[in-house]
């Protein structure tokens, strides 16, 4: 497998080489090979959604871009959609263009309001910092349930009676592990209640391959890699950050919310850990109602690469009618 990337010996030693998305120098350097490129936020004319930055944790930098359609009847209260954008842990934000313009498609394909949280990345930050990051962006929406917060998006537009935690990649796998550590909370007592989850190209993992992982070695290995330097673990590839089966992780059956979409794609490497997943949740004695969305012919997080793509525009068709249960 040819580097995307090609190295410059002219930068220095290099002791990490995490293609396509970091590469760390013995003298410290950390160097983003993609997922730096930002967009502003604002009204969007092609959608008709309204965007703006906040600031959330003014210690630790963590931030949201939000979203809202533009035009929101008087006293009309919208779902809230947690996302959390993906990256492996290493790259990208909410500021992202594919992220913005995907989430721009969603919000007025499903009249929602959206916190689509920058969290802390790898190496700076190894795990589980972006799950603490990402729950203190959650804490900070739920308190506007009880009216305690500051943004007016969320306290005049929101109907906090239909939260969803949604994410694709490693957003996704922080949307899981949230929906576990928000059960018997002083959260929940705010009055935010999470009736859903939607997870798009989860990144779920383990040590013994399965499906695809065991013909495609060298795509294995490099997956086996970025996770074992984002997340320093004697566990490894069945830490339960990463591995919903593994030993140690919760129970499916104790998954605090009713409904959950999975989204994989066909081309995906990470497909198989998907469809995994749901089939295994779908055994479990979860008395939510799950559906499964398989799209052909599309590879990881499509729908953020071509978010007006045939493919992607109809999966957000099918996330809004999620949102609104019409499963």
């Amino acid at each position: 497998m040819d580097n995307t990337f090609p190295i410059d010996p002219n930068e220095g030693e290099v002791i990490h080489d995490l293609q396509p998305f970091v590469r760390v120098y013995k003298d410290g350097t950390i160097k983003r090979l993609s997922g730096y490129e930002v967009c502003d936020p604002g009204l969007d004319a092609r959608t008709g959604v309204l965007s703006k930055d906040v600031l959330i944790v003014p210690e630790t930098g963590v931030s949201a871009r939000l979203y809202r359609p533009n035009i929101i009847a008087d006293g009309e209260k919208l779902p809230l959609v947690v996302y959390f954008p993906g990256g492996a842990y290493m790259i990208s934000s909410p500021w992202f263009p594919g992220y913005h313009n995907s989430l721009n498609n969603l919000v007025a394909q499903a009249k929602v309001v959206v916190v689509s949280v920058d969290y802390r990345k790898a190496p700076e930050h190894p795990l589980p910092v972006a799950f603490d990051d990402s729950w203190d962006a959650l804490k900070w929406a739920a308190s506007h349930a009880s009216g305690a917060g500051t943004e007016p998006w969320l306290l005049n537009n929101v109907d906090f009676d239909r939260v969803f935690l949604a994410g694709d990649s490693a957003g996704a796998s922080i949307s899981y592990q949230l929906m576990f550590r928000s059960k018997n909370t002083e959260m929940m007592a705010t009055g935010l209640k999470l009736v859903g989850m939607i997870l798009i190209n989860p990144y779920f993992w383990g040590k013994e391959p399965i499906g695809a992982e065991v013909t495609n070695t060298v795509l294995k290995g490099l997956v086996d890699k970025w996770w074992a330097f984002v997340c320093p673990s004697d566990k490894g590839n069945d830490d339960p950050l990463v591995n919903p089966m593994a030993e140690g992780a919760p129970p499916l059956k104790e998954l605090g919310c009713a409904r959950v979409i999975v989204c994989v794609a066909e081309q995906d490497i990470l497909r198989d850990r998907g469809v995994l997943f749901y089939e295994s949740l779908e055994k479990s004695e979860w008395k939510g109602k799950a559906k499964l969305i398989d799209v052909q012919g599309e590879g990881h997080i499509f729908h953020i690469f071509k978010p007006d793509c045939e493919n992607a525009t109809n999966m957000i068709k099918g996330l809004a009618d999620f949102i609104h249960d019409k499963m």
